[in-house]
């Protein structure tokens, strides 16, 4: 029995966003390639966009591209980031679906031939949600959690709990993404704001095989914080509320003072000055944190400077 002809096959695309990741991405690819080539009904192409590697992560994947044809690669000329890194393979993928996954292992190639089911069943987007974390601190837990209860309750559209990257986006899916040019990318969120028929799929995450994360403590509240701005106007209106806040507790005191005043009570004045001052800088202070960063993020749009430089491409299709 014969297969299908090439060109009427469809073709499986995976993202992999790599940065120093010298001590796992061979058996990434390995993994990844093994799981692949047991769906024979599909073509497929690996995409591993190198996010400005310092270390020998680049000269693995070049020899990788240059032993595989269905390995393909893009080098950034520096680091921009995780989430342009993914931008960047979506929009040079030529799938029917498009996958995204990072490269420690932590999410299983495994669960790709599941996701390809679901989708054939006429779901356009595949969501993996993590049920468990293995080998993550009860910490990384529990603000994980507080992030997710924090954007449900300020971001103006539904993003599910416990996502990360890790998903299937239909063709359709993927050309609407490409379609959206803003600097600042949170791409679970833009993933559910685009809509379509969306479902979930459940799994243990790995420990790491290798390597340590790429996501301090830091640069987790900074992605926070780009989520939170990117899908909600509400930090701007809570530094309205403190305005407000701020004007009614300073009336508050002057009321106190006037009071004080009738009855014949010395004011002492140090207390309530100094808690006033203080309490208006630090209203003051957000208020003008907050709106900054709208308007730099307003700014990185005018500029309108590209979302990253690409120095190198292996096997890559020109675009038309």
């Amino acid at each position: 029995m014969s297969g299908a002809p090439m060109e009427s096959q469809k073709r499986i695309s995976v993202v992999v966003p790599v940065y120093c990741e010298e001590a796992v991405i061979e058996q990434t690819y390995d993994e990844l390639t093994r799981v692949l080539r047991d769906l024979p009904a599909y073509r497929y192409e690996l995409i591993f966009v190198d996010d400005g590697s310092s270390d020998g992560t680049g000269a693995i994947l070049r020899r990788l591209a240059g032993a595989d044809p269905c390995a393909k690669l893009i080098r950034f000329s520096r680091n921009f980031g995780h989430q342009v890194a993914i931008t960047a393979g979506i929009r040079r993928a030529r799938g029917d679906a498009v996958v995204t996954i990072d490269a420690d292992l932590q999410d299983p190639p495994s669960l790709i031939p599941r996701m390809v089911a679901l989708w054939e069943a006429g779901n356009q987007v595949v969501f993996a949600r993590r049920e468990e974390r293995e080998g993550e601190t009860w910490f990384k837990r529990a603000t994980a959690a507080l992030f997710y209860r924090l954007l449900d309750r300020l971001a103006g559209i539904r993003i599910p709990r416990n996502t990360g990257d890790f998903r299937l986006i239909d063709r359709r899916v993927a050309n609407e993404l490409n379609r959206m040019g803003e600097h600042n990318r949170f791409l679970r969120g833009l993933v559910s704001w685009v809509g379509f028929q969306q479902v979930a799929i459940g799994y243990v995450r790995n420990p790491r095989r290798a390597g340590e994360t790429k996501y301090p403590l830091r640069k987790m509240i900074r992605f926070s914080w780009d989520g939170i701005i990117s899908f909600s106007d509400k930090p701007l209106r809570a530094a309205l509320d403190l305005g407000f806040l701020a004007i009614a507790v300073s009336f508050g005191v002057l009321a106190y003072g006037l009071y004080q005043h009738w009855t014949g009570h010395t004011v002492r004045g140090w207390t309530s000055t100094m808690v006033t001052i203080l309490f208006l800088g630090g209203v003051q202070l957000f208020t003008l944190g907050v709106i900054g960063e709208y308007l730099s993020r307003m700014q990185d749009e005018i500029k309108g400077r590209p979302l990253y430089v690409v120095t190198e491409e292996i096997n890559l299709e020109r675009d038309t």
